[in-house]
Order: structure tokens, then C-alpha cells, then sequence
């Protein structure tokens, strides 16, 4: 009960340090006095209130155009939307600020943040990748402008992580199909992950729903259709078993081939023989 009373009693001292607080800032905002504002928008930004510190910068940067002081300025007004988390007005800053200033010492550190903000905005994976296709974008252009530059291993650190994000919606949307028995759908988008990402470390599970999706088309089509697409599946699993010799998958992907081998022989009447049919059956 007393410390209630204690709560209730400082609650006007608070309120009036607060509204103190304030009536300062607006003070110095409603100044005119561009010296004043930049000096306060450093310390505010230094104490981490960065919004008052974004509120001033953006009012004495047309004072200072010209001016020497700009470039500071221009650039930790560009930090203080990173700082808020407004990662997209902070890339477009620092983007400007590395256009506005070209020969800055703190170029670098602009296109990083530009390239570092897109970064933070790539969500998981199984959402939509747009921002994840610009920070890799930006980050591949970073390093081929700065090939001397000490963040480069971070660089290729983040374009790797987010290259795997990328790889993993794909498999994803691979199995999505699997599941959903679109089976031409499902190896379309896997043999893509194969192409965009040719070292996987998925590789062996890709082969096996590739090899398998195949056989299950082959199997349930119609007549005039299961040859080409059991020819289709002699390819995939024999692919799978050149690769992956000893896997857990193996011997079952071993009688998809069998078994399509033998359906085309019955096909064509005995006609058909695969090249590696000795090694397999």
C-alpha cells in the first residue's frame, strides 16, 4: 500500500521531467538556429534517440548544402533510419549519400549499409525473396567494387547464407509438388534448384524425388504415354545411381530402374535395352 502511494505521488514528477524534456527539444527544433540543431542532433544521436536526432538532421540539411558539415550529416542522418529499423528508407539514403558524395572516405561504408539494409529485410524462406535477390545483388556488386575490402569475407558470408535461403524455397516448392503428385511440376522446379544451385548439399535428396516422381508418372499415365516418360525415368534414376553409390535411397532407386527397364521391354516387345541394363539389373 505505501509503495502505491509512493508510485502515485512521483507520477506528477515524472510527467512534469517529461513534458520538460520535450518543451527542450521543440525549443531547439522551432530555434532557427542550424549551429544549435546539429550540435543537439549529434547528441541526441549519440544517446540513441534517433528519431529527434532524424527529426533536426532533416532540418539544417538545407543549411548546410555546400558546406563541408553536409557529409557527416547526410550520412548519420542515413544511420538513423537503420537505427529505427525503416531498413528501406535507410537503403535509399545511403544508397543517395554514396551518389552524392563519390569520393567520401565513408563511401564504402554507405554502399555496405545500403546492401546491409536490404539484408535485414529478407524474411524466412518460405515467404516472397524479393529483398533477398537485391541484398545479393547489392553485396555481388560490393565485392567487385571493394575486392580489397576488409568486410569482404562478412560480404560472402551473408550472399552464402542467403543464396541457402533462396535453395531452400526452391526445395520446398519441389516437395510442395512431390506431395501434391504434380510430378512434372515437381521435376521441373527441382532440375531448376540443380542448375541455380549446382552445389547443393541437398543434391542426393533432389536426385531421389526427381528419380522417384519419374517412375510414379511413368507408372500411373496412359499407355500411349508410358514410353517416353519411363525412357525419362531410366535417365533420372540411372543418374542417381552413378552418383550415389551406398546411399539409404539406392536400392529402392534401383528398382525403379529395374522396373522401367523391364516395362519398355515389354513395350516394345523386347526391343529396348539400356546401356547400363547389365550394371543395374
Amino acid at each position: 500500500m505505501k509503495k502505491r502511494l509512493v508510485q502515485l505521488l512521483l507520477l506528477p514528477v515524472f510527467a512534469l521531467l517529461a513534458v520538460g524534456c520535450k518543451s527542450e527539444f521543440e525549443k531547439i527544433r522551432g530555434s532557427g538556429n542550424s549551429e544549435l540543431m546539429y550540435a543537439k542532433a549529434l547528441s541526441y544521436y549519440e544517446q540513441g534517440e534517433y528519431l529527434r536526432a532524424q527529426t533536426l538532421f532533416e532540418l539544417i540539411i538545407p543549411a548546410y548544402r555546400g558546406k563541408p558539415e553536409l557529409e557527416k550529416i547526410y550520412f548519420t542522418y542515413a544511420d538513423t533510419f537503420y537505427k529505427l529499423g525503416k531498413y528501406i528508407m535507410a537503403n535509399y539514403y545511403f544508397k543517395n549519400f554514396a551518389s552524392t558524395f563519390p569520393n567520401s572516405a565513408q563511401r564504402e561504408d554507405a554502399d555496405f549499409m545500403a546492401s546491409y539494409a536490404n539484408y535485414m529485410m529478407s524474411p524466412g524462406f518460405r515467404l516472397e525473396q524479393t529483398y533477398t535477390d537485391k541484398a545479393i545483388e547489392d553485396f555481388q556488386l560490393f565485392a567487385n567494387t571493394y575486392p580489397n575490402s576488409p568486410r569482404l569475407k562478412e560480404v560472402n558470408r551473408l550472399i552464402d547464407e542467403m543464396r541457402l535461403k533462396l535453395e531452400q524455397k526452391v526445395f520446398d516448392e519441389g516437395l510442395l509438388y512431390y506431395n501434391m503428385r504434380q510430378y512434372q511440376a515437381a521435376t521441373t522446379t527441382f532440375e531448376n534448384l540443380l542448375k541455380d544451385f549446382p552445389e547443393t548439399s541437398n543434391a542426393e535428396q533432389v536426385r531421389y524425388h526427381m528419380a522417384k516422381a519419374n517412375y510414379l508418372l511413368a507408372e500411373n499415365s496412359v499407355v500411349e504415354k508410358q514410353e517416353e516418360r519411363f525412357k525419362r525415368t531410366v535417365q533420372y534414376t540411372r543418374d542417381y545411381l552413378d552418383k550415389f553409390k551406398g546411399s539409404d535411397n539406392y536400392n529402392e532407386v534401383k528398382s525403379f530402374y529395374n522396373n522401367a527397364v523391364k516395362q519398355l521391354k515389354s513395350i516394345t516387345n523386347g526391343r529396348y535395352q539400356d546401356q547400363g541394363t547389365g550394371a543395374r539389373l
